[in-house]
């Protein structure tokens, strides 16, 4: 059974620093331990989940599949701002 804590939606890039810790804090494992199954040292990995926007998102797809995490996208109901970016207005 799902529990509002299987959904976390993510909304802003401030929001995902303190996701990843939350994430691997449910997941009881410590920087040190996310680090070694990513292939890199804790300072790194620590720099990471305090600055995600310095990774590809590639790595930051394998930081979420160590931390046991999906990603799905999920359409909002259409909004003047997705129309926006759509006409190739600037952000």
């Amino acid at each position: 059974m799902k529990t509002s804590l299987d959904l976390l939606p993510l909304q802003t890039p401030g929001q995902l620093p303190v996701l990843l810790k939350a994430l691997r804090k449910r997941r009881g494992l410590t920087q040190a331990q996310v680090a070694a199954r990513l292939g890199v040292k804790q300072a790194r990995y620590a720099t990471i989940e305090a600055h995600p926007e310095t990774v590809s998102t590639g790595q930051l797809l394998d930081v979420l599949a160590v931390l046991g995490v999906d990603v799905l996208f999920r359409v909002r109901p259409d909004s003047g701002s997705a129309r926006a970016a759509a006409e190739g207005e600037d952000w």
